[in-house]
């Protein structure tokens, strides 16, 4: 028998109606009545303000993108009639715990809110419980519930839950809600989520987009996303592409090489000049900040906010690409430095702290870690390049030529504006696998070796980080890659340190 819809929390007010207002203070002015702007870059110590506004932008502002995700794409409808919690659950949506009322909670672990009614997704929308994404609820005479109107926050790729809580649902066939409802982790890239087979529900795309979206997941695995591919194809994301046909556009992108990437984390970036995996981002090109690059990027050429994006150096089809997308506003360029600050404000997580909730063993080998650790600034000579505090040469030597990757993908850095390398920040590396942009510093169960065909010996069974490290110090120590010329017994103490970090 179908259970009757949720309805008594639909009353409960919005606690973040001021997200979308918060960046409207935030515009500096000239400095001494000139032409230069100040930089609006954040000052360290940071502002305690500037962070706490940024925290509400960074988890509730959709910088009104619901017009793309809702008035073209119209997500609303597909989630509404189709996307019940454990649908979402299985694309990686998360759920803020602390989001939920005790009777909620208590509902749903007896089973009397089911999990597999759209109804309670759009409850649980109703509550902004659902991380990364926002929707607007009414309910009708018969008390059901429809959803008005969706999108989406910097939150869906670039946070996740705690995995501390042992969230059993009774009667549900051993249904744990582990992972799935926990505490928010902002900065921590959410590398369950499937954004391609979400998007793929779209009826607006045509049958090559949705099978193209849908391949990403089948592909290459959940965590990945292809921040590139709408403004090489889509002429409803890029002016320079009108007239053209989105299916010719893509084939063409593909044939070129145009892939998915690994969603990266936001934490660990405070003071870097740099940003993203090509270092496109930096002040010469936004003056807000380096991290702010991307999120104006994101912000308007991927999640479709009210704003403009432009950069001379991305030149597709012949165009500098040059994107507006506001409705009679700017609802991104005043929130980015606080955005930003609050960016800057998420250390890199502690394995002793969390390793153990994430399945990432805590117990390291002292003596192993040690010999890792010269071996990282020795032999292997990991530091030439991961040096300071933050395990990046960014500030110091700048980027590095497409040669200096050992990925085994080649083609990702030419869709971009550098077309050269960032050296990877390495704090917190335990958390986020797989590694490399492509993901190619990976271990597959299945045959027992990295993905450029190497084995890992007696890593092999340990724990995922682990795992996919060894593949990593591989991949260096490859005849095509810097031929370190590493034992086995060293490869293994520099996994220890790297897992260390």
């Amino acid at each position: 028998m179908r259970k009757p819809p949720i309805r008594f929390w639909l009353s409960l007010p919005s606690r973040h109606l001021a997200a979308a207002l918060a960046g409207s203070t935030l515009v500096l002015s000239a400095c001494g009545g000139g032409s230069q702007p100040v930089s609006q870059v954040p000052q360290v110590p940071l502002d305690p303000q500037l962070v706490a506004d940024g925290q509400e932008i960074f988890r509730y502002d959709t910088f009104g993108d619901e017009t793309f995700w809702t008035d073209l794409l119209k997500m609303n409808e597909v989630i509404a009639s189709a996307v019940d919690p454990l649908t979402a659950a299985s694309v990686g949506l998360k759920i803020d715990a602390e989001a939920l009322p005790d009777e909620v909670v208590a509902g749903v672990l007896d089973g009397s809110i089911p999990l597999d009614d759209p109804q309670t997704t759009l409850a649980l929308l109703s509550l902004d419980a659902v991380v990364g994404a926002r929707g607007e609820v009414s309910t009708d005479a018969d008390g059901i519930m429809h959803l008005d109107r969706f999108g989406i926050t910097c939150a869906l790729c670039h946070s996740t839950v705690s995995r501390d809580l042992d969230l059993p649902v009774a009667g549900s066939g051993g249904v744990n809600l582990r992972g799935i409802v926990g505490k928010r982790l902002d900065g921590w890239p959410n590398r369950d989520l499937q954004p391609g087979t979400i998007i793929s529900l779209s009826p607006a795309l045509t049958d090559d987009q949705s099978a193209e979206y849908a391949s990403w997941a089948a592909d290459f695995g959940a965590g990945f996303y292809d921040p590139r591919i709408n403004v090489w194809t889509d002429p409803g994301s890029n002016p320079a592409l009108a007239g053209t046909d989105v299916d010719a556009n893509l084939a063409a992108y593909k044939a070129k090489g145009g892939n998915p990437v690994v969603i990266p984390p936001a934490f660990g970036l405070v003071g870097l000049d740099k940003a993203i995996f090509t270092g496109d981002g930096d002040t010469a090109h936004e003056p807000a900040g380096p991290v702010s690059y991307w999120n104006r990027y994101v912000g308007v050429v991927q999640m479709h906010g009210h704003g403009t994006f432009s950069d001379e150096r991305l030149t597709i089809n012949g165009q500098p690409l040059s994107v507006d997308h506001r409705e009679g506003d700017d609802r991104i360029t005043g929130i980015l430095p606080a955005l930003e600050a609050y960016q800057w404000s998420l250390p890199a997580p502690s394995l002793e702290e969390h390793g153990a909730t994430w399945n990432v063993s805590a117990s390291l080998d002292a003596a192993a870690v040690a010999r890792g650790k010269t071996l990282f600034n020795g032999q292997a000579n990991c530091a030439s390049c991961h040096s300071g505090d933050a395990l990046t040469d960014v500030n110091t030597a700048g980027l590095h030529p497409a040669s200096a990757s050992v990925a085994l993908d080649r083609d990702y850095i030419n869709f971009s504006a550098t077309r050269q390398w960032r050296v990877t920040p390495l704090r917190g590396i335990w958390q986020h696998p797989p590694y490399f942009h492509d993901g190619s510093g990976a271990f597959d169960k299945d045959t027992g070796l990295c993905m450029d065909g190497s084995g890992i010996g007696a890593l092999a069974g340990t724990d995922r980080a682990t795992e996919d490290l060894a593949c990593v110090v591989n991949r260096y120590n490859a005849a095509d890659g810097h031929d370190l010329q590493l034992t086995g017994a060293q490869r293994a103490d520099l996994v220890q340190y790297l897992k260390s970090l």
